[in-house]
């Protein structure tokens, strides 16, 4: 693919920001590449292994001269990493981030936005447990959904260069409105997680369970949950405090459906079990089917360790 963009600023040299350089370079999507981060032992990450070309401590800095800019921080860090930025923005730039929550982001950033910037939202849906700049890969987006939420008067011009940055990154493109793509990942991913945060904890806490009990026997359903637990505790704090009202009708409504499974093995309605069980199995094979994962076992674990795509970065 040709080059989109003379420089890409990366705000933010994490997992999604050191793969979208990676991904990036793979394609020859941009000229240059430069980074802003807080410590100096990731910009020193990031120089060695040649994620950017240039990395500044100050995100200012970064964005000088930057044709597209991505804030690749905590969903809560957005809107003031966009202040902060707001007067060094070049004019015709366009302006983006990878956040999981849309409705919070297009609120913190928008008003920051200058005249002649162009703010694109967007929400790469991929990602790994693990964090930092050594964990990126050039694969992470390949067949992987992102959502780009653009406000409204967005140009659109600016969404489609943007759509194709993604594509060229290996994703798939959706456009949604914030609040529907907020309501989407709560089911989809945040209260998945908030279920797998909690159940790790629980049997964490048993009295009668002993840790080494629980770490020695865990089946194959608990140890999916710790591996999404194993996630980053700010991002996912962040999620969870700014998609609350989403996450909240989707756990009221989660809170029902298990309660009608407590009440079908209270009562020993082996129907309702059965019926619920092979809905599910449905949806499972739906996924596959769309490509979004495989039937093979062990899915996303390369051999040595190493992490390959896995729901809930990220976002």
């Amino acid at each position: 693919m040709s080059q989109l963009f003379d420089t890409v600023a990366l705000i933010g040299i994490g997992l999604i920001g050191s793969s979208i350089s990676h991904a990036t370079r793979r394609a020859g999507l941009a000229r240059r590449i430069v980074g802003a981060a807080k410590t100096e032992a990731t910009r020193a990450t990031a120089l060695r292994l040649g994620l950017v070309d240039e990395v500044f401590a100050n995100p200012a800095d970064a964005v000088k001269e930057a044709d597209l800019v991505i804030l690749c921080v905590p969903v809560r860090a957005c809107g003031p990493v966009a202040a902060e930025i707001s007067k060094s923005l070049k004019p015709g730039a366009i302006l983006t981030d990878v956040g999981s929550v849309k409705g919070s982001v297009v609120a913190d950033v928008g008003p920051h936005v200058p005249a002649g910037v162009h703010f694109v939202p967007g929400h790469p849906i991929a990602g790994t447990e693990h964090s930092g700049p050594e964990a990126g890969f050039a694969e992470l987006f390949d067949g992987r959904w992102c959502v780009l939420t653009p406000p409204p008067g967005a140009d659109n011009a600016a969404v489609d260069r943007l759509r194709s940055y993604w594509k060229g990154l290996g994703s798939n493109v959706e456009i949604m409105a914030p609040d529907h793509h907020d309501m989407v990942l709560a089911i989809t991913s945040h209260v998945p997680h908030l279920i797998a945060f909690n159940i790790v904890n629980t049997a964490a806490h048993l009295e009668r369970v002993t840790e080494s009990e629980v770490i020695k026997f865990s089946a194959g359903g608990f140890r999916d949950f710790t591996r999404i637990a194993a996630s980053d505790p700010t991002m996912w704090r962040d999620v969870f405090l700014t998609n609350r009202t989403a996450m909240i009708e989707m756990l009221g409504r989660f809170t029902e459906d298990l309660l009608h499974l407590q009440r079908a093995m209270r009562f020993g309605d082996g129907e309702t079990l059965f019926r619920m069980i092979t809905e599910a199995r449905h949806i499972r094979r739906g996924i596959i089917e769309a490509g979004q994962d495989t039937a093979a076992p062990d899915f996303g674990r390369h051999q040595g360790g190493s992490a390959a795509p896995a729901t809930g970065q990220k976002s």
